[in-house]
């Protein structure tokens, strides 16, 4: 294959793939979809997420010296990642329809809103 061709399909495939949702490949339609939320300077960001019933957040802890511990605590669903240290990733699988407050056990002050419609 010409270096020409295999360089034009080599940033197809990049471009497919940073423009796909991430967990999912592009053009699949296999699996739902894979939201990242980042920890850092003690908020979330974005600090809102509108997902459906099955979909996954990925909570990752951007911060370099600061741990985090991400908690969702509800009658509907709990969840709990103990604490993160900087450069974890945690992903937290929302499986009922709700609105939920992801909480920091550390830093009370930060709050993620995710509704699961």
């Amino acid at each position: 294959m010409p270096d020409v061709l295999r360089s034009n399909r080599l940033r197809a495939v990049v471009a497919a793939a940073l423009l796909a949702p991430l967990g999912a490949s592009a053009g699949s339609g296999l699996g739902a979809a894979l939201y990242q939320v980042s920890q850092k300077g003690r908020a979330f960001q974005p600090g809102e997420l509108t997902i459906r019933p099955g979909e996954t957040v990925q909570i990752v802890n951007d911060d370099g010296d600061l741990l985090h511990h991400a908690y969702v605590d509800s009658e509907r669903f709990s969840f709990d990642s103990g604490d993160q240290e900087p450069g974890s990733k945690i992903d937290v699988l929302f499986p009922v329809a709700g609105t939920f407050s992801v909480l920091c056990g550390i830093h009370p002050k930060m709050k993620l809103t995710v509704r699961v419609n």
